[in-house]
């Protein structure tokens, strides 16, 4: 061990990150399907093409994850972003899924997700005095 050089750092080294995440891929696919994952978007976007929200997320087998969602401020409270989580629903359910998670922070939209079905699973406190994450989760009955 004494020629194994020990690195800590507050940068993200290219060469170091690009290792990691090629070790982890290989190590990843020699136990699970992951070319089973597939990709999931659901966009409203107005007559000249401008994005005015999305949720963009990935379904696996039985369970989809919801990476991120977004609504323009202007466009808050319009109703698009329900419609938005509904369509990813209704696609990931269409694909067999029966259950849908995602993380969102306590500054972000627990409340709009407890609306539409989701429960805390999780909480992670400490990111400051005020500020936790929580991870959500939501059972889909069977696709009809």
């Amino acid at each position: 061990m004494s020629d194994i050089r020990w690195i800590t750092t507050q940068e993200r080294p290219a060469g170091i990150v690009e290792a990691v995440d090629a070790g982890l891929d290989q190590h990843n696919l020699r136990h699970a399907p992951l070319q089973q994952v597939q990709p999931l978007v659901c966009a409203a976007q107005d007559d000249n093409g401008a994005t005015l929200g999305g949720v963009v997320g990935r379904t696996w087998g039985e369970c989809a994850e919801v990476e991120q969602v977004w609504v323009d401020e202007a466009m808050r409270r319009s109703g698009i972003g329900r419609r938005l989580m509904q369509d990813f629903e209704h696609a990931a359910q269409a694909r067999g899924v029966r259950r849908i998670y995602l993380s969102t922070f306590s500054f972000q939209a627990r409340g709009f997700y407890e609306k539409l079905g989701y429960r805390m699973v999780w909480e992670v406190a400490g990111f400051t005095p005020e500020i936790s994450k929580f991870m959500m989760q939501r059972e889909l009955p069977p696709a009809p």
